[in-house]
């Protein structure tokens, strides 16, 4: 197994958005592509419809829950991502069961593959840098509450649906937060999860947007509807 960096142990990403010139190098067309990492567990790029290649767009990273794949979370947010114009990234973890930080405590190669997905995705995709966020499902969310508040000077907001946790290595400049938790959830409970921190990272500063539905272990259009709105500061 290769030795990961003392970034990709912090959980830090280092890739960020170039400064394409209009017209040049390869683009990505409107529609779903693949990775193309050359691995069975890759994952997915939503280039939304009526998308110009010469525009920067916003970018949401999204990560699915546990023992899924980018295939499965994806459409949880590509009809909304349509109608903002929202470049979605969405990775397959490294493992089957998880992501690296849930599965052995230690953070490195889910945080080296999507760091050099992001820095593909750069390469081929206009993105403004000030509109980059990260979201997921269940252990998605976790893991995406996680890396936002280790890499707050990238991410300008996390997204996290139905979250368990989060183990920030170290923090950096503060993200906007959403979480959402169903009242009914049976996987992760809300009290000791998604109202818990929600508590906890607005007692200690965090902006937090915290929203609770009548419902269980799932991700209500209305709730990425409200997350979106928090990622690019518009009323719903």
């Amino acid at each position: 197994m290769p030795a990961h960096s003392q970034d990709q142990e912090a959980g830090l990403l280092r890739a960020r958005p170039g400064l394409l010139a209009p017209g040049a190098g390869p683009r990505l067309a409107p529609g779903l592509h693949r990775l193309g990492a050359g691995q069975v567990r890759d994952g997915l790029i939503h280039v939304p419809a009526g998308h110009d290649p010469d525009v920067p767009a916003p970018l949401l990273v999204m990560l699915h829950g546990a023992g899924g794949t980018a295939s499965q979370v994806l459409p949880l947010v590509q009809e909304a991502a349509d109608r903002h114009g929202i470049l979605v990234l969405a990775p397959d973890s490294r493992d089957r069961g998880s992501w690296d930080v849930i599965r052995n405590g230690a953070y490195g190669p889910d945080v080296a593959f999507l760091d050099a997905a992001l820095a593909d995705l750069f390469a081929r995709c206009r993105v403004r840098p000030d509109r980059i966020a990260i979201g997921g499902f269940s252990d998605g969310a976790s893991y995406a509450l996680s890396l936002a508040l280790i890499n707050g000077g990238f991410f300008r907001a996390a997204l996290a649906f139905s979250p368990g946790f989060a183990a920030p290595t170290t923090t950096a400049d503060p993200p906007e937060i959403f979480i959402s938790h169903g009242t009914r959830d049976e996987v992760l409970p809300i009290d000791p999860c998604g109202r818990r921190l929600a508590r906890v990272l607005t007692e200690v500063g965090y902006r937090v947007t915290y929203r609770e539905f009548d419902g269980g272990h799932v991700v209500p259009p209305a709730m990425v509807d409200a997350a979106f709105a928090t990622f690019l500061d518009e009323e719903i």
